[in-house]
């Protein structure tokens, strides 16, 4: 059951614990993708805390929001990019889409076998996708203070083994948020500290979500090649016939 656009903004813009894991995603999210320079960039569930950095070099960039989870204008102080759509049809033309973020998209759906199909749809060839889903290890996958403690969890091979069953080929992999999941005022002034050591320690301290970029697999068309052989060949490529000369 996806969450309500409304509690998700109030987290991610209108508190410290929310600012807090905005920044600490985002930057593991640049480090994977730093540009989009003349890219067509797309966000599916609540991605907008991290597509406004492709703003200023992006061909375009547009926010789907799903049905149920409702929508709200974005960017603040600039044209609409935010769009109500269905959570499996979405209003993108097949193929066109370079960059996909998926964040509050996947983890609550109720049909992600489909929306992962819609996912693959739209990307183009050579386009890649990244997913952001709460880490089952984590603690934030535990606490419903934040949107990361709602919908269903995943280890890095869960997700995965989704994704290789939809058609995509995992690439890289990130974690962030190792950051405790806390309102509190020490918590929150050493979350920089605690996102350096939980990636220096990454293989003993689980992070709060994991980040999975993939790109689109398009298998080679199978099958027993041309469906009709030619019978005969054109007369132009046959050799010339040798003819006798006429008696005189």
């Amino acid at each position: 059951m996806h969450l309500d656009v409304q509690d998700l903004r109030n987290f991610y813009y209108r508190s410290m614990l929310g600012r807090a894991a905005q920044k600490a995603v985002r930057n593991q999210v640049m480090a994977l993708w730093p540009e989009a320079h003349g890219q067509t960039v797309v966000g599916f569930g609540f991605a907008v805390p991290l597509l406004r950095q492709y703003l200023p070099d992006a061909r375009r960039v547009t926010a789907l929001m799903p049905g149920p989870q409702g929508v709200m204008p974005w960017p603040a102080g600039m044209p609409n990019l935010s769009v109500l759509c269905e959570e499996t049809a979405w209003p993108v033309e097949t193929g066109h889409v370079d960059k996909l973020l998926v964040m509050h998209g996947l983890e609550t759906s109720e049909q992600p076998s489909a929306l992962l199909d819609e996912c693959w749809r739209v990307l183009g060839p050579g386009g890649r996708a990244l997913f952001i889903v709460p880490n089952r290890a984590g603690l934030w996958s535990r606490s419903d203070k934040t949107p990361f403690g709602f919908g269903r969890p995943y280890t890095l091979s869960q997700l995965e083994a989704q994704l290789k069953r939809h058609h995509f080929m995992p690439e890289r992999n990130e974690t962030a948020l190792y950051q405790p999941p806390s309102h509190r005022r020490f918590w929150r002034k050493t979350g920089d500290v605690w996102e350096r050591v939980g990636h220096s320690l990454s293989m003993v301290v689980a992070g709060g979500v994991i980040i999975v970029e993939a790109t689109k697999r398009v298998h080679a068309p199978s099958g027993p090649g041309l469906k009709e052989a030619v019978r005969r060949p054109l007369s132009v490529l046959a050799p010339a016939a040798t003819k006798e000369p006429k008696p005189v």
